[in-house]
């Protein structure tokens, strides 16, 4: 009867304990029950390629495939079918492979180191290729090192370990680089925090008849999204520090606040203050919009218009709202006042001539020659204006100035007449031009004595004093002649 071969499944424990059998009295193991059969598995085609052709057909008897490693080099499989590992520490069992033969056994061990040397080259590739973040290296090389701690393989495990060190030296490297970008993060983030607390403390401290509130308060509300935003999307930063610019930006947030809400109130009350007098104004106005007083009505409102400007503004809505009336009281009074006027205007047309024709009169005194003549012919001038009467608006001052000018020029003249009449005046003139030719007289004998003499000094004085005087005597002259003119 023939069996049918089967793979034993592999031991990683030992079956028998080496140490009990060989001590001389120790119990015999209790012998384990046989293993339930497996399929082996499947060698790939390099691995099959090796393997020796069979003597006789049959059942294909599956081998396990060869490790990378050559685990004859690190283990041996003892008589008892126990597998050991060498170390630089010695020898130590990793196991057994029942029913193998003793290479089937060193190549299933072979391949669980070849199993340790992908993880570490896995890890190691991760290391060197990606960003992996420090607790998940941490957590890969604590994992690596407690399977190498108890690997039930065969290969050079302490070369593994001596790898797996290194792969530890290069994850603190790369976390003292991590580390070390974070700190420059945090700085950056640190530094872009504080400016945006400096422009928001800036912004608080303006003096509030200096803000311009609503722009402000707009760049007060990005400030505070760019903040939300960092805290969001970049590093954090240490509690403490994060915390103090945090109190600082939300005090300066709160400081212009309550200089907003300050602002406002105050304001609020000034354009209540400033609305009541303004309702005083519109509703004086409204009182003379209807009065047919002309002049004194004008006058009046010449006066609100200055209270309203000296008044201050209102809210807007309310200020454009009493503005509106305020100037429509003012359009019908001076829409009735024009109309009047021009009404007027057509009636004086006439008077204008008249005065047109006094004026060509008026103007004909002139130059005055005749003061007396030129005074009486104004009068009567002047009597005939006063009662020719008014003249259209547009022309009263232009009349009234080349009237004024005449009357003007023949004031002057007859003023140039009194002054030259003037008795008093004129002795004054006439003394003073008889004192100037005795004294003349005494320097013309000074000077001819001086000369007699032959004193040169003397001679000069004398002549610069004669010349002095004799120019006096001139305008003297003059001014005489003008009076005995």
């Amino acid at each position: 009867m023939t069996t049918t071969p089967h793979n034993p499944v592999p031991e990683e424990n030992p079956v028998v304990d080496n140490e009990s059998e060989h001590r001389p009295g120790a119990p015999r193991p209790t012998p384990r029950p046989t293993p339930r059969p497996v399929p082996r598995p499947v060698p790939r085609p390099a691995e099959r390629a090796q393997q020796p052709a069979a003597e006789a057909p049959g059942p294909a008897v599956v081998v396990p495939a060869r490790p990378a490693s050559d685990p004859a080099r690190w283990g041996r499989v003892a008589e008892d079918g126990t597998v050991y590992v060498r170390t630089g520490d010695g020898e130590r069992p990793v196991g057994s492979y029942p029913g193998a033969t003793p290479q089937e056994a060193l190549a299933y061990f072979g391949r669980k180191y070849d199993d340790l040397v992908a993880q570490a080259d896995l890890l190691e590739q991760r290391l060197t290729t990606t960003d992996v973040a420090p607790k998940d290296a941490n957590r890969a090389l604590r994992t690596l090192r407690e399977a190498l701690a108890e690997a039930k393989a065969v290969g050079d495990l302490d070369a593994l370990a001596a790898r797996v060190e290194a792969l530890d030296a290069l994850a603190a490297e790369q976390r003292k680089a991590a580390d070390r970008r974070r700190s420059a993060e945090r700085e950056a983030a640190r530094t872009a925090r504080l400016a945006l607390v400096e422009e928001a403390e800036r912004l608080a401290a303006e003096e509030p008849e200096r803000i311009q509130w609503k722009q402000t308060g707009d760049r007060l509300r990005e400030l505070f999204e760019a903040w939300k935003e960092a805290q969001r999307s970049g590093p954090r930063l240490d509690k403490p520090v994060e915390d103090e610019l945090w109190k600082r930006f939300s005090h300066a947030r709160t400081t212009f606040d309550r200089k907003r809400r300050t602002h406002f109130s105050t304001l609020e009350k000034q354009h209540d203050e400033v609305r009541a007098v303004k309702e005083k104004i519109v509703a004086e106005a409204e009182e003379l919009a209807d009065s047919t007083d002309w002049g004194p009505t004008s006058g009046a409102f010449r006066s609100l218009m200055d209270r309203w400007k000296a008044a201050g503004r209102a809210a807007r809505k309310d200020d454009d709202a009493l503005w509106a009336r305020f100037r429509a009281a003012q359009d019908r009074f001076f829409s009735a006042r024009n109309a009047a006027q021009a009404e007027q205007d057509q009636e004086y047309t006439a008077n204008l001539a008249v005065k047109e024709q006094l004026l060509a009169e008026a103007e004909a005194l002139l130059p005055v020659t005749d003061v007396r003549a030129a005074r009486a012919r104004l009068r009567d001038i002047a009597e005939r204006w006063q009662r020719a009467g008014k003249v259209p608006r547009g022309d009263v001052q232009r009349v009234e100035r080349r009237m004024r000018a005449v009357e003007q020029a023949v004031a002057d003249a007859e003023q140039e007449r009194w002054r030259r009449s003037n008795p008093e005046a004129r002795a004054r003139a006439t003394g003073a031009l008889e004192q100037l030719e005795q004294s003349i007289a005494a320097l013309e004998a000074d000077l001819e004595s001086a000369r007699a003499t032959g004193d040169d000094q003397r001679v000069r004085d004398a002549e610069e004093a004669l010349t002095a005087r004799r120019a006096w005597l001139e305008q003297v002259r003059k001014a005489a002649e003008d009076f005995s003119g």
